[in-house]
């Protein structure tokens, strides 16, 4: 088990999983932070929700999810461009793409509830 993480009830993480859910937990909070861009960066995130459910479907673990999102670079910025096309403060990855993958996370079969 060298580079898994114990996780509450005995389970293990992936480091990666681990990783991942840091940087999603932080852009949830700043997605929900107040501001001229809260509008435009909601849009965005709800299009990434919306292309995670047609990449990851609506039954994944968080391995799926971190999966998902290590390739996210490779559409991420096509999609913020085409539903925000004249908010580009609104495509930080940061804070919209982390955002939505945080909050998605909690749909996960193996994932934490609020």
């Amino acid at each position: 088990m060298a580079g898994a993480l114990l996780r509450r009830g005995g389970g293990v993480m992936d480091p990666a999983v681990v990783s991942a859910m840091a940087d999603w937990e932080d852009g949830v909070r700043r997605l929900r932070e107040p501001g001229p861009l809260r509008g435009p960066r909601e849009v965005v995130a709800g299009a990434v929700q919306d292309e995670l459910r047609r990449r990851v479907g609506v039954t994944f673990t968080l391995a799926d999810l971190a999966r998902a999102y290590a390739s996210a670079s490779d559409w991420y910025l096509d999609l913020a461009r085409r539903v925000a096309p004249l908010a580009p403060g609104a495509w930080d990855p940061a804070v919209a793409l982390d955002g939505a993958f945080g909050d998605y996370a909690r749909r996960a079969s193996d994932g934490r509830r609020r």
